[in-house]
């Protein structure tokens, strides 16, 4: 299959799932299929590369997060935005799932996204508009590779250099995007205000505890 990378400085030696460990779904090497996405990433770099990738899954351990609350979840446990307390719930449910996998397959959270799950983990929409504004938004799919075996994969077919003035479109334009998701998303959660759970709730649920407990 045909991924697309990004880097604010360029990739040097051998592929390996070195990412910080606070990404999407934990440390790794990550690509994606939509080229815009990693291109508003790396806009802001002092030397960013764009990469277009040949990829084979064949043999290699894939884990495939669908657009749901799962999904969501797996993403905050990575960003640690579930508070400590509550962890060792979500590390007894999800480790298996990063540690046993050489991929980890789900939607792209981009700068439209991003916005979106800062509102969900701060309680300010809930699940249900969370869910319809990942399919009003028509994300991408993102590939985690967790391993040294699924790096050695990776296949690059072209790397191409972005000048200053692609740079400063590319920012013009995630900004742009960002402003319109931020609009859209709202009328989403006021629709939906009152309907479903906030992430508050969905952790008491899952865990069995009160959040103002100790």
């Amino acid at each position: 299959m045909r991924l697309y990378h990004g880097s604010k400085s360029g990739l040097t030696g051998t592929i390996a799932p070195v990412s910080r460990d606070v990404c999407d779904f934990g440390r790794g090497f990550y690509m994606g299929t939509e080229k815009t996405q990693p291109l508003t990433l790396i806009c802001h770099g002092e030397s960013p590369k764009f990469y277009e990738i040949d990829y084979d899954l064949d043999g290699l351990r894939v884990y495939r997060f669908e657009a749901n609350l799962d999904w969501a979840m797996f993403v905050a446990w990575n960003r640690r935005a579930i508070p400590e307390r509550f962890r060792s719930y979500y590390d007894e449910k999800f480790l298996p799932i990063a540690q046993s996998n050489d991929v980890i397959v789900g939607k792209i959270a981009n700068d439209r996204m991003v916005v979106v799950l800062d509102w969900f983990f701060q309680g300010f929409i809930s699940d249900i508009g969370l869910l319809e504004s990942l399919q009003a938004l028509n994300l991408g799919d993102q590939y985690c590779a967790k391993t040294a075996e699924a790096c050695a994969r990776v296949r690059i077919v072209n790397e191409k250099s972005l000048s200053p003035n692609e740079c400063e479109m590319l920012r013009a334009k995630s900004e742009n995007q960002r402003k319109l998701a931020v609009r859209m998303v709202d009328r989403i959660r006021l629709l939906h205000r009152r309907d479903g759970m906030s992430f508050q709730e969905i952790i008491e649920r899952d865990t069995g505890r009160r959040w103002d407990e100790p």
